[in-house]
């Protein structure tokens, strides 16, 4: 409907009459300007630029006219013309970057994007854009390094998991609650449910856009938490290169070699980044006699982009990427010794046809596909036993149609519809499985007035297995005051369990020899193992697996923003997420050596709600000092419940003090596993630009967290139970730039005073890096 309604706007829209206005704008460089909105104050028509910079407004009577043209990062510009029997053909504007504008393109990176019709700053939710002079200040080479120092972002290692399961945490949801994109397409390939965004190097991002909330209205399923765009290099108007290379403590080699450059007369541009990255790993656990908690690899990526210029309504953007990450473990905790060989192979690659029609109607036809395998084999050094534990290779297909339509200079509406259809043959399932989901969606930015904004979006989906989903959001933006904004938005989220959840039949055994067994293999695999005289005790709870249902939630936000003085700036966001059918993972069965057997059940209601708090502050012309704060709470509802009742799993506590049980109380219970109830950073950056130096001071802080039951078991963290304390991490990082800009040293160290947790195993101990850049560019 949507695109029935945007096409026929554009056919009824032109008026029979032989006139027109036509012409090119570009910036203060000369260089064209894409997606520039152009309105007749008169008539309310208009269009935007195309990829030249380039509109046409056609079937205008004679009179005088008055053009608004305006643009993200430009000042407001006014052209009056006249039309008349000779045609306004070719007029040509230069827009004057917005000094307050350019201020927030710089530092959040805010750009048209190629690939996506959607503007990750236009949703109701939170977001946060990190820019690619940020990424290079802080002298980051891997995503997780980035995204850890992040207001409300955890990098967390799932221990249960293996050393390997290392994902993002966001406002308290698992990493499997947050979709990780690229160029606006879903990755795949997790450990465990958690994506490793250290596979993923930053050579070649422009920026990282992230929304904090249920995106599932406009993202899809897997966007319960929140959503992380990588935005890769797009914009290129001259030829350059870049070499870089890094290295450092753990032995670890970062080298990237990049070039791009315009051809065809500036009607195509291509890019292309090669990237190398090795470790040795390290080891965080003293009880560890050989090998590391974060295993040694090296990894080989290459990706690029083309863009061509078909016709002045017409561009082909082809964007590619495909990375190899090998790694070889060889462990012993004073038991057997293994040896743990891992092989990951990583694709992604789409097709898009950006149309931008007269009327302004913009279209985005696109094919994206990514595959990921991974091979992974444990070989009992003792016995000599090799045992396959982690091999499967998943397929993503995914096509979709985007249009993007602008009313009246106020109004922007951006929908979309598609199908993805995703794959994956695993040697621990019974043969290939398979889902599909259709799909369709709708946003609308209103710009009531110059004080009052309205964001409003649903999206609609058809699981092959869970049937259909619906859901809305809304938000709200007020200005009071030049010094106020004020934002309130409500959203709807929708996951479906995974292949893990539904089919795995896993054991750890570089983890313990722990088993976790998927909901709809759970009776038959159970079973084997008691008719192999493998278990010991079933508990009762084993009963009560059943199939999974979907996840639901709810998510509240509301806060604001105060400019305190020119340089001084607060935003402060609170969050409430109420979440039904929350999938969780319990102990169901004990071996006879007593390894654990888990496996999945829904939790009937659970919240996770806090505040975020940010604070900036421009002190002197290049130096600046940010801060972040976030505030979390994540329970289950069922636990309190119990607890007030006196009744069920969790009315009883053991205390290690006494020696005795005792009821619970609500105070005893501290949440769910893994989730910190305070973090907080702070970040000091300078730049002084007549000398070519930059430099930054971070400091992390992470609160205590819920690690594992550790006296009798009753379902929930107590305070007797086992913590990961809390913890300081300070970071710094220098560059100076020689050679009129083409060469630059950079020194970076991260947790410079070395702290290190046996049960952090992913923490790395003191990183002292030297890079040194050196950038090919063409003089203008």
């Amino acid at each position: 409907m949507l695109y029935l309604n945007l096409t026929c706007f554009y056919l009824t829209s032109v008026a029979q009459s032989p006139y027109k206005i036509s012409g090119q704008i570009r910036n203060e460089q000369g260089e064209p300007v894409n997606a520039v909105t152009i309105l007749i104050k008169e008539n309310l028509r208009g269009t935007q630029t195309d990829t030249t910079g380039r509109f046409v407004i056609n079937k205008l009577k004679q009179g005088e006219y008055t053009l608004i043209i305006s643009a993200v990062g430009y000042e407001k510009h006014i052209q009056q013309v006249v039309v008349n029997k000779s045609s306004v053909n070719n007029i040509n504007i230069r827009l004057k970057a917005s000094a307050q504008n350019l201020k927030e393109v710089n530092v959040l990176g805010k750009q048209e994007s190629h690939d996506n019709l959607i503007d990750f700053t236009r949703t109701p939710m939170p977001s946060t854009i990190i820019s690619r002079k940020q990424i290079e200040m802080m002298g980051s080479r891997r995503l997780d390094e980035v995204l850890k120092e992040q207001t409300g972002l955890a990098i967390v290692n799932d221990i249960g998991s293996g050393a390997r399961a290392v994902g993002l945490q966001l406002q308290g949801f698992d990493s499997g609650y947050t979709m990780i994109m690229i160029d606006g397409q879903p990755m795949t390939g997790r450990n465990s449910g958690n994506f490793d965004l250290s596979r993923i190097t930053v050579a070649n991002i422009e920026r990282i856009e992230i929304i904090k909330g249920a995106s599932s209205c406009l993202f899809g399923s897997e966007a319960l938490a929140g959503v992380v765009n990588i935005v890769t290099r797009q914009n290129i108007s001259q030829s350059q290169g870049l070499a870089s290379l890094r290295y450092g403590s753990f032995n670890t080699v970062d080298a990237t070699l990049e070039g791009e450059t315009p051809f065809a007369g500036g009607k195509g541009s291509g890019y292309i980044s090669g990237n190398y990255y090795r470790t040795d790993g390290f080891n965080a656990n003293p009880y560890l006699s050989e090998g590391k908690t974060a295993p040694p690899y090296d990894s080989y990526t290459i990706q690029g982009r083309g863009r061509y210029t078909l016709s002045k309504m017409n561009a082909l953007n082809i964007t590619g990427r495909y990375a190899v990450r090998n790694s070889v473990n060889q462990t012993a905790y004073n038991t057997v010794p293994t040896r743990d060989v891992l092989v990951e192979k990583d694709l992604n690659a789409s097709a898009i046809l950006n149309t931008n029609f007269n009327s302004g109607l913009r279209l985005k036809t696109q094919y994206y596909l990514t595959r990921y395998a991974t091979d992974q084999n444990i070989t009992n050094l003792t016995g000599g036993v090799v045992i396959p534990t982690n091999n499967f290779i998943q397929y993503l297909h995914r096509g979709e149609l985007q249009a993007s339509q602008t009313y009246w200079g106020t109004m922007v509406l951006t929908g979309g519809t598609g199908i993805q259809y995703e794959t994956m043959n695993n040697n621990l399932y019974s043969g290939t499985k398979n889902q599909s989901t259709a799909f369709i969606y709708g946003q609308a930015d209103w710009k009531l007035s110059d004080q009052l904004g309205l964001t409003g979006g649903v999206r609609g989906e058809h699981h092959s297995r869970y049937g259909s989903s619906f859901n809305p959001s809304f938000g709200v933006k007020y200005q009071p005051a030049k010094t106020l904004t004020l934002k309130a938005a409500i959203a709807t989220g929708f996951k479906t369990p995974d292949f893990r959840q539904l089919y795995l039949n896993f054991t750890n055994l570089a983890g313990g020899g722990y088993t976790v067994l998927g909901t709809d293999v759970f009776a038959a695999e159970l079973q084997k193992l008691q008719d192999a005289g493998q278990i010991a005790t079933v508990f009762a709870n084993a009963a009560k697996v059943s199939t999974l249902k979907p996840e639901r939630s709810v998510a509240y936000s509301a806060g604001f923003t105060l400019q305190l003085s020119a340089s001084v700036k607060a935003d402060v966001n609170g969050f409430y997420n109420d979440v039904r059918n929350f999938i969780n993972t319990d102990q169901v069965a004990s071996k006879k050596g007593g390894q654990q057997v888990f496996s999945y059940f829904n939790i009937d209601r659970a919240f996770l709600t806090g505040a975020d708090v940010g604070l900036s502050w421009r002190v002197t012309r290049g130096f600046n000092i940010s801060a972040g704060y976030q505030l979390l709470y994540a329970k289950d509802k069922g636990v309190i419940d119990s607890i007030k009742a006196g009744k069920g799993n969790y009315a009883q506590v053991y205390d290690t003090n006494t020696g005795e049980t005792r009821r619970s109380k609500v105070s005893d219970y501290f949440g769910l596993n893994n989730r910190s109830r305070h973090m907080a950073n702070v970040k000091f950056t300078y730049e002084y630009e007549p000398k070519g130096i930059t430099g930054t001071f971070r400091v992390n802080y992470r609160g205590k967290y819920g690690f594992q039951e550790a006296n009798l078991p009753n379902g929930f963290l107590d305070p007797y139970d086992t913590y990961v304390s809390s913890f300081f991490l300070f970071n710094v990082s220098v560059q100076k730039k020689l050679i009129n800009n083409h060469f630059s040293v950079q020194l970076t160290a991260d947790n410079i005073f070395n702290y290190r947790d046996q049960l952090m195993p992913a923490q790395s101990g003191r990183t002292i890096m030297l890079g040194l850049n050196y950038r090919f560019f063409k003089q203008q």
